[in-house]
């Protein structure tokens, strides 16, 4: 894979390098100075991912991803900063990583896997925003022990409501956010169903209902092992929902 890293200052242009060198599958094709420096090195070295630094002179790192998403093929944009209050904006310009400096190689490593796997056509449809029914974020932005998460809305098996918190499952573990389960349900309602008060369903993983008691209910979910309870009041919704499915 092609990286080219953009960052005003040098030494974090060299240390980033430094990392890539030792990460197999993944080469410095190129480096930048600013925002539109790198929009003039992804026209000629059409990079597969760019690792973008927020605050830049002459075209900051957010300027430079939305110039990046309207591009034909735009590369998978990785931001690499020592700011977190920009990760909400970051998954606007369709960002697949938000890293806080110092970076780390391991977090840096982990950033470019999930850069690898999300492809040109996705990102096209990300773009797209509602169009194919799809609609709000694309990403969910989680603050964690590893800087700034960004969790693709696709991934998310369910949403699961704790207290103040709402735990967001998805394909590689969970994570904590502090959004309300009613905002999130009207934001993604057309992509999740409510089958409890505390929780959201992602309709592309329901996988099965079960009885597990008389009049007592569970739904099995795809590629994982939990099981969530389905309230008598949202029981008739979901049956009638996955017989549309």
């Amino acid at each position: 894979m092609k990286v080219l890293i953009c960052d005003d200052e040098a030494l974090a242009r060299e240390r980033l390098a430094r990392f890539l060198n030792d990460l197999e599958g993944y080469s410095v094709v190129g480096e930048a100075e600013n925002g539109r420096d790198a929009l003039e090195q992804i026209e000629k070295l059409a990079p597969d991912i760019v690792l973008l630094d927020l605050r830049m002179p002459v075209m900051d790192g957010l300027a430079c991803a939305e110039k990046i998403a309207q591009l034909p093929e735009p590369p998978a944009v990785i931001f690499c900063t020592a700011f977190d209050e920009h990760a909400l904006a970051a998954f606007q310009v369709q960002a697949v990583g938000y890293l806080l400096k110092p970076v780390r190689k391991e977090q840096l490593a982990e950033s470019l896997a999930r850069a690898t796997r999300v492809n040109r056509a996705q990102l096209e449809a990300v773009k797209g925003g509602d169009e194919g029914g799809n609609s709000g974020r694309s990403h969910i932005t989680a603050k964690t022990h590893r800087g700034i998460e960004l969790i693709p809305v696709d991934d998310v098996r369910y949403f699961l409501a704790d207290q103040k918190y709402v735990t967001v499952r998805h394909g590689k573990g969970e994570v904590l956010i502090d959004e309300t389960l009613k905002d999130l349900e009207d934001e993604f309602g057309n992509r999740f169903i409510r089958i409890h008060r505390n929780a959201l369903l992602a309709l592309h993983f329901l996988d099965g209902l079960e009885l597990v008691a008389p009049g007592q209910y569970q739904v099995r979910i795809k590629g994982i092992e939990e099981r969530l309870v389905v309230s008598r009041r949202h029981l008739p919704e979901l049956r009638e929902t996955m017989q549309k499915l």
